[in-house]
């Protein structure tokens, strides 16, 4: 079993994946993973699609998600779902952070 029972927190560095667009892996097992993911305004997550259940909850900024043919506007305290194998992208309206739960884990983030 795959485990990182501790979340490194704020001394963790982030990890670069696109311009304006980091992450953080926080705790996983197997079965569940923690990701905070900081977008700087304008950066978009073009559409995409995975095998994982994920919940995506919004910390800090605005952001414009699309997930199958919905698209919503949401801020710090909102959360969305998305279902295995639907599709959804997100556009940074105002500088923010995101922290996502996937089941199982993303075996590609670590």
């Amino acid at each position: 079993m795959t485990v990182q029972t501790m979340f490194p927190g704020k001394d963790a560095e982030l990890e670069t994946v696109a311009p304006g667009l980091s992450r953080r892996v926080g705790a996983y097992n197997d079965n569940l993973m923690v990701v905070e993911v900081h977008f700087e305004a304008g950066v978009t997550a073009p559409l995409h699609h995975h095998m994982h259940e994920q919940i995506t909850y919004v910390m800090s900024g605005k952001f414009e998600f699309t997930v199958g043919d919905e698209t919503y506007v949401v801020v710090a305290g909102d959360s969305l779902y998305k279902q295995p194998n639907i599709e959804h992208g997100a556009t940074c309206l105002e500088a923010g952070m995101l922290l996502d739960v996937f089941t199982p884990h993303r075996a590609d983030f670590l």
